[in-house]
């Protein structure tokens, strides 16, 4: 039996009522996983060091014990969309009941986040908007659904 799995994205910064927006609740809309967006904001100017520190206490009091974690990292694995989808089967198959995805700040993820993760994506060795990025996040879920059922978006 599949067990249902809840799905978080845990990010830094709070998201504006725009184009990056849309995107992320256009596809968050077509998921049938439980997919919550949980957000950090650190509204004081720390250096990048102490800020890194912040986001990664911030982000890390998110994440239950028992969740599978996904740090998106530029110097993570760069996975296709069907490996992608692969490994949420796997986890999902395997009885994991929550998914966290992290995208951090601008300096990056703390290395006490890297250590927490079960999987360094990364999205390319492109440098992508940190907004951008909860949508494609998003999108590359739902790719994920549906080539898990089977279905042919993933080739349209």
């Amino acid at each position: 039996r599949k067990t249902s799995m809840k799905l978080t994205l845990a990010a830094v910064g709070k998201a504006r009522r725009d184009v990056h927006y849309n995107l992320f609740t256009h596809y968050k809309g077509r998921l049938s996983w439980p997919f919550e967006l949980r957000e950090v904001d650190i509204r004081r100017k720390l250096p990048p060091a102490q800020m890194q520190e912040e986001e990664a206490s911030q982000l890390l009091a998110l994440v239950p014990e028992e969740a599978v974690v996904v740090v998106l990292d530029e110097r993570g694995k760069a996975l296709s969309s069907p490996e992608f989808a692969n490994r949420i089967s796997i986890w999902r198959d395997d009885g994991i009941r929550e998914i966290v995805f992290m995208i951090g700040g601008a300096d990056g993820h703390h290395d006490r986040v890297r250590g927490r993760a079960n999987l360094l994506f990364s999205l390319g060795r492109a440098t992508w908007p940190h907004m951008l990025v909860r949508g494609m996040i998003a999108e590359q879920l739902y790719r994920a659904q549906q080539i898990l059922a089977g279905h042919p978006y993933h080739r349209e």
